[in-house]
């Protein structure tokens, strides 16, 4: 079977299915593994299918992945910037961590940190920080979405409202060219204004996929971040505003790229 053939049948089994996998696909079109990743790559660079490890996934407009999916989606690149991130929390810290894979990561690197105060309405970040008996942490509280563990809604912003802290690190959706933080939840988007607005500092945890991507509410800006880790160089355009916005930009290669 052509690849012209080929196409929109993966096409057609991504929008039944949710996403395809490389393994499968070989079977089920009866070529090779390596045939199929020239297929799915370009379907990728066509803007129809989002790769992630092991085969596709239809792309996002107005509705996130799903979250086993994001979990999956570069995981060794979210590893390295969340490595990054960690390295430069200092001991002893009040930090305020979101919802997201990315800052679940970062959690993953905070389980040898001493003295930390950790905020958060992500319950799976609770739950990987339970394990570090010299870390308080604190749950927000609010309404429990189920498909990732976030927690949003008054209750949320009201309890967050209470605290100062020393640094807020957050993650996002999506990432404009202009530098606009983006997010899919109108919620969730108001529940991270009010985590940046009761921070001392403002970190961002993003990998280089959230630039191919779109969301349709606002959090803010870049130029309002003090530390953006990421795993690839920024544009031209965008590095550039970022250095005008004195917004520090943290490469963060993960070990097979570095």
């Amino acid at each position: 079977m052509s690849q012209g053939f080929r196409l929109p049948q993966i096409l057609e089994i991504a929008r039944i299915e949710g996403k395809v996998t490389v393994e499968g696909l070989a079977e089920r079109f009866g070529v090779t593994v390596q045939t199929i990743r020239r297929d799915l790559a370009e379907l990728d660079e066509a803007g129809k299918l989002e790769r992630v490890h092991g085969g596709a996934i239809l792309r996002s407009g107005t509705v996130n992945i799903g979250y086993q999916e994001r979990r999956a989606l570069l995981a060794e690149e979210k590893r390295a910037i969340a490595r990054a991130c960690a390295a430069e929390i200092p001991e002893g810290a009040s930090i305020f961590l979101n919802i997201g894979t990315s800052t679940e990561a970062v959690a993953r690197e905070l389980l040898r940190h001493s003295g930390l105060m950790v905020v958060t309405n992500n319950m799976n970040v609770a739950n990987i920080l339970a394990e570090n008996p010299d870390c308080q942490v604190i749950v927000t509280g609010g309404t429990l979405r189920r498909s990732d563990g976030g927690l949003t809604g008054n209750l949320t912003d009201a309890v967050i409202r209470r605290f100062k802290f020393d640094l807020a690190v957050i993650g996002c959706s999506a990432l404009d060219g202009d530098g606009d933080i983006l997010d899919y939840d109108i919620e969730e988007v108001g529940v991270s204004r009010t985590i940046l607005g009761q921070a001392r500092k403002a970190w961002l945890v993003a990998d280089h996929s959230k630039f191919q991507r779109t969301a349709p509410a606002r959090i803010g800006s870049l130029e309002h971040i003090d530390s953006f880790f990421t795993d690839r160089p920024l544009g031209d355009p965008l590095a550039a505003a970022c250095a005008a916005w004195s917004t520090r930009v943290i490469v963060a290669r993960p070990a097979q790229a570095a």
